[in-house]
């Protein structure tokens, strides 16, 4: 394969793939089918032209028939006058109008052939452009309802990157962290109140602990009052003591 020949292929191939990027299913539906319809109106011409053909050369067959007829008869007359010149121009007339009249109807039997045959093209164009509108419709929603779950396909995948949607993402981590911003001030709140009841609760033992502490650095508590030893008690601990040393 020479290098021009490839060229030629990677060249059609390209543009074919660009023209089929660029095709939209639902308008070239309708553009098959207008062109059918005008082939249709081309076809129903063309019979009609045939049909009027085909009358126009039977006319001309039936008179050419119809001449070589007369002809004849005038031959008859004429043989019967014993004008025998006149009777073979006659018959020469007669001829001419005959092999007319034949060549007609030969041309007649080709004309009704071609007649039928692009009468048979009519009626199944017809049938082929009645059964490409049924089918039209019904691949032009497929196709519509294929665009738009490519379309939401396409936006659901562009969600993550589109700016809108991140920006809306940065105001709700935004929102979520006053939430939690307020959340802690109302603890810390709540907390300084609790420890300034527990001060108000706790206040007495240390104000009583205060007076106390008050009271026995200028003398004026009482001293303890300790109750005197007994003689009897200590001499009897002591000899108790005496005892138990002498048994080790």
């Amino acid at each position: 394969m020479g290098f021009f020949d490839r060229l030629s292929r990677l060249v059609r191939a390209n543009a074919n793939a660009a023209i089929s990027a660029v095709e939209d299913p639902i308008k070239i539906l309708d553009q098959s089918v207008a062109d059918m319809q005008a082939d249709l109106v081309k076809l129903r011409q063309a019979v009609a032209t045939a049909i009027a053909s085909q009358k126009r050369i039977g006319n001309q067959a039936e008179q050419a028939d119809a001449q070589a007829k007369t002809w004849y008869e005038r031959a008859e007359l004429a043989l019967k006058k014993g004008e025998e010149d006149l009777a073979r121009e006659a018959l020469s007339r007669r001829k001419t109008y005959q092999d007319s009249a034949n060549a007609l109807n030969a041309q007649l039997q080709g004309q009704a052939g071609q007649v039928d045959s692009l009468k048979k093209s009519l009626v199944s164009l017809e049938a082929k452009i009645a059964e490409a509108k049924t089918k039209k419709d019904m691949l032009k929603a497929r196709a519509q309802a294929a665009q738009a779950q490519v379309q939401l396909q396409s936006a659901v995948g562009n969600l993550s990157t589109n700016t809108s949607m991140a920006a809306f993402e940065r105001m709700e981590e935004k929102v979520e962290a006053l939430e939690a911003k307020s959340q802690a001030a109302a603890e810390l709140a709540g907390a300084d109140l609790e420890s300034q009841f527990m001060a108000l609760e706790g206040g007495n033992d240390v104000d009583d602990e205060l007076a106390a502490l008050r009271q026995r650095l200028t003398g004026t508590a009482s001293a303890p009052q300790l109750e005197p030893v007994k003689v009897s008690e200590v001499d009897t601990e002591l000899e108790d003591l005496k005892r138990s040393i002498d048994k080790l």
